[in-house]
């Protein structure tokens, strides 16, 4: 069983690092664009604490998350701009207060956990250190945007081996989700790490290989970065076909972004 506190450290980090772009945003800045078509600085957090508020639903009260589960079957291409946009409609200091304090609850929450609970989501259900893994991932994609929208450029680091290795685990969902038959064979992933360490996943005699660098492919899985501009080379069919599709979150397909200089 894994331990999950690790990521859960991580995880307080990322949200650190984010917290520390936006605390002395101006009401201006709160209302930049970000590369999230229609979506602002303010949307991009509001998401964050509406997210993070449905996660600790679904690890404290599930009879409130199943409600929740409900109203996105009803709205499915709706619920989650209409919850950033409930969060926008505050004023930035009380939409920061709210991120901050559900952090605060995620972060107690994903440490009681129980040894071997697993939780409902939006997608499969999810083992603690999963959901600390999702929530790390999300809040690295958004936290892009937001520095994009802020002309700020972030170091990576080695934090990415959480969202590398939740990409690699979702291959199946993301050839199911696309209705696709999904490949027998495991693929063999090999990435270069921010630090150096090559990060390594599946037989290394696989016949479908994706190789490259860790913070491309985290670009890919989390859909911040048209696959034309990151240097990810493949080997097979079918890992060429699931850097096309690749997804690590729930839900269904993303748009993805444009390829720099030209339309999708």
């Amino acid at each position: 069983m894994a331990d999950p506190t690790p990521v859960i450290d991580d995880l307080r980090v990322e949200g650190e690092e984010l917290d520390a772009l936006v605390a002395e945003l101006s009401p201006e800045q709160w209302a930049l664009p970000t590369p999230a078509a229609g979506w602002t600085v303010a949307h991009q957090i509001a998401h964050l604490a509406w997210t993070d508020h449905h996660a600790v639903l679904a690890m404290t009260d599930q009879n409130s998350f199943s409600r929740e589960v409900e109203k996105a079957l009803a709205q499915p291409g709706d619920f989650v701009d209409n919850g950033a946009e409930e969060g926008v409609a505050k004023p930035p200091e009380q939409l920061l207060a709210d991120w901050r304090a559900g952090r605060t609850a995620l972060l107690d929450a994903l440490r009681a956990a129980p040894d071997g609970a697993r939780f409902p989501w939006y997608g499969p259900p999810m083992a603690t250190a999963s959901m600390a893994t999702a929530r790390l991932m999300e809040t690295w994609a958004h936290g892009g945007d937001v520095a994009d929208a802020l002309g700020v450029t972030r170091t990576p680091t080695d934090r990415l081996r959480h969202i590398v290795r939740l990409g690699v685990r979702t291959r199946d969902f993301a050839f199911g989700v696309h209705g696709l038959a999904t490949p027998f064979e495991e693929f063999r992933v090999e990435l270069t790490a921010p630090s150096g360490e090559l990060w390594a996943y599946g037989p290394e005699d696989a016949d479908d290989r994706v190789t490259g660098p860790a913070l491309d492919f985290c670009l890919l899985v989390t859909q911040r970065a048209h696959r034309s501009d990151l240097a990810l080379e493949t080997v097979g069919a079918d890992a060429d076909r699931w850097l096309d599709i690749a997804q690590a979150f729930a839900g269904p397909p993303g748009a993805g972004r444009a390829p720099k200089g030209g339309a999708a």
